[in-house]
């Protein structure tokens, strides 16, 4: 599918106001510029970055709503969801607060570049949450090709705090990762499929608890 078709097909989508297309085309030049020097996102989607990485994304903002305070993104990279939620909120009026956390300075450099340019109400932590141990605080948090399904839900139990959902992409293999999963934690979530690939779900989780 070319540029055009993929932006018409995110437009049957999601129905944005022109500001918000013309703030995501900056958004997709940024990455695509950087990507040349950054290893941002792969160079076999470069030419697909609407429908395999914006409408993948934006798909997400389905889970939140006005009442949602604060948004984490867990290993943020090039800002696939949440540099893309935070323009989502936006284009809705919702007051959400974004924290994007990326261990990489080269990648939160940019994401901070990215967020003065878009005019967003979001911050960058540059570090390793598997370093430090340090307890996180939010209502939502956000996790899209960021660790497999037992390294997030390990991270859940002992370093999230204060979450009322987390929504979790889920590739090929995520319904088998669940099932998988579901032999040593009590998981309470639900499940859609992704609108970008009938392969792929997202699920959000509720609740979880470690089966002893």
């Amino acid at each position: 599918m070319d540029r055009l078709g993929q932006i018409n097909t995110f437009s049957s989508f999601f129905r944005v106001s022109r500001e918000t297309i013309k703030y995501l085309e900056n958004y997709e030049d940024l990455v695509i510029n950087t990507n040349k020097t950054l290893n941002l996102i792969g160079k076999s989607t470069v030419n697909q970055i609407w429908h395999r990485h914006i409408l993948d994304s934006f798909q997400a903002i389905d889970f939140i709503d006005k009442n949602d305070e604060k948004i984490v993104d867990l290993g943020s990279g090039a800002g696939f969801p949440g540099i893309i939620l935070a323009l989502a909120a936006k284009d809705r009026n919702y007051p959400l607060k974004v924290e994007l956390i990326e261990k990489s300075s080269k990648k939160s450099k940019f994401l901070e570049t990215a967020i003065k340019k878009l005019k967003l109400n979001t911050k960058v932590r540059c570090e390793n949450i598997f370093e430090k141990k340090k307890i996180i605080y939010g209502d939502v948090f956000v996790a899209r090709a960021f660790k497999p399904l037992p390294i997030i839900l390990k991270l859940i139990n002992n370093q999230l705090r204060n979450y009322k959902k987390i929504i979790i992409f889920l590739g090929k293999t995520g319904k088998d990762e669940l099932l998988e999963a579901s032999k040593s934690w009590d998981i309470e979530y639900k499940q859609r499929v992704s609108i970008t690939s009938s392969d792929s779900i997202i699920i959000e989780v509720k609740k979880l608890k470690k089966i002893n």
